[in-house]
């Protein structure tokens, strides 16, 4: 049999959230983001949050309006150009920043999951990210130390999901979703549609039900498009 780890909603999902804690938020932009997750952390005026994210959303979406509320202590992330409120609170100190190169970003999750403490990588090296750190050569490159990253709650959201907690995401959403799901101490994954085990082509499953916690069928997702580029016709 199954280990069923279904929860009937969001509220139950995100039993023993408290203030402090550290969060890791799966997505790309606005592309594959937990917004049922962050709706309810939103509700729950959750603060002194530290929320490890490749982005902080935008002004009045996805992790904008954690920042909007002042309930983000720190972001350790990677992009954060389309957030002005992100951009006052860092220029006025109010928020602490860990800007971080994307790869090693998204190296530093998936080497939290996979239980490796810290690796070495050129990205960074001689720059303000490198400040600090260990540096080793490799085939006649420096390289710095970089340790992994974990959560006390890893939140993601995928396409499909079963009652064992196998996940599939979905073209663009296959972006930190992954890494983030195996990093949590808790990870609750979202699922657009949530189906009985054996539904899923084995093949096909991108992470496996181990690293799952809790799954819940999301509601109302909006998807909204963060850039929208059109050309006119003719």
């Amino acid at each position: 049999m199954a280990m069923n780890k279904v929860v009937a909603n969001v509220q139950e999902a995100l039993e023993g959230v408290e203030d402090n804690m550290t969060f890791m938020l799966g997505g790309f932009g606005l592309c594959g983001i937990p917004e049922n997750a962050i709706a309810e952390l939103v509700r729950r005026k959750i603060t002194g949050v530290t929320c490890i994210s490749n982005n902080a959303g935008v002004d009045d979406f996805g992790l904008g309006l954690l920042l909007q509320n002042r309930q983000i202590k720190k972001m350790i992330s990677s992009y954060v150009g389309e957030n002005d409120e992100f951009e006052r609170q860092m220029l006025s100190g109010e928020l602490e920043v860990d800007l971080i190169p994307q790869g090693s970003l998204a190296e530093r999750c998936r080497a939290g999951g996979a239980g490796i403490p810290a690796f070495f990588t050129p990205a960074g090296y001689g720059t303000e990210v490198g400040e600090g750190k260990e540096v080793r050569e490799f085939n006649g490159k420096p390289h710095i130390l970089e340790s992994a990253l974990t959560a006390d709650f890893a939140f993601v959201k995928a396409w499909k999901g079963d009652t064992a907690g196998n996940l599939v995401f979905k073209a663009t959403a296959r972006n930190f979703n992954p890494m983030m799901a195996m990093a949590g101490k808790i990870t609750v994954a979202e699922v657009e549609e949530l189906v009985p085990v054996g539904e899923l082509e084995p093949n096909h499953i991108h992470t496996p039900g181990i690293f799952v916690q809790r799954i819940f069928q999301g509601t109302n997702y909006e998807k909204r498009i963060e850039q929208r580029t059109v050309r006119s016709r003719g």
